[in-house]
């Protein structure tokens, strides 16, 4: 990879940098680390700003292999029809939400996305039940009984369910976040 055709020039890099979500990422960087991702013969930096990597490629990133909601980030960020790859552009858009410069407001807003598992604009019991098993882990020795977890989802939602319609909205949630000070300095990947 170390010719020079694989490398993103000045003006690209400039342009990728202000297109991010936070305008702000390293991109030759995250290039270099994408490009890794490709069969050798696809690194050039025409084919790789045209390439797609699988979820199963990107999965096998360490920044990645040991977050309990990979498959979701992936797919939160995948802009291909069946939410089943990365290209670049993807890839730098989910690097800039994880990055340090990426606001709360941008942070919560993709936590929040990335926690709604049926994608329908709010957080219910079953994306919750979702949540915690992913943070808990679904064996027999983790998994919390079925009254456990319907206290946890209970007092989750007596927390944060403000307008008290059984779920948690975007602006619910973000009011929660805001009174955790940890939430943006944990929610981050560093390549």
């Amino acid at each position: 990879m170390g010719g020079s055709g694989s490398r993103l020039s000045k003006e690209l890099l400039a342009e990728y940098q202000g297109s991010t979500l936070t305008g702000s990422l390293p991109s030759a960087r995250a290039h270099r680390r994408f490009c890794e991702l490709l069969p050798q013969e696809h690194r050039s930096v025409e084919e790789s700003l045209q390439a797609r990597v699988s979820l199963e490629q990107i999965l096998s990133l360490p920044e990645l292999k040991a977050n309990p909601f990979k498959e979701r980030i992936c797919k939160v960020f995948s802009t291909s029809p069946s939410r089943d790859s990365l290209s670049f552009e993807d890839f730098l858009d989910l690097l800039s939400v994880f990055s340090d410069t990426a606001t709360p407001d941008i942070k919560s807003h993709y936590a929040f996305r990335i926690f709604d598992f049926d994608d329908d604009g709010t957080l219910n019991r079953e994306d919750l039940s979702q949540l915690v098993n992913c943070l808990t882990g679904e064996s027999e020795d983790t998994r919390l009984s079925a009254s456990e977890m319907k206290q946890l989802i209970d007092n989750i939602l007596e927390e944060s369910d403000i307008d008290r319609d059984g779920t948690i909205n975007l602006s619910e949630f973000q009011h929660v976040i805001s009174r955790s000070p940890d939430f943006a300095s944990s929610f981050k990947i560093v390549l």
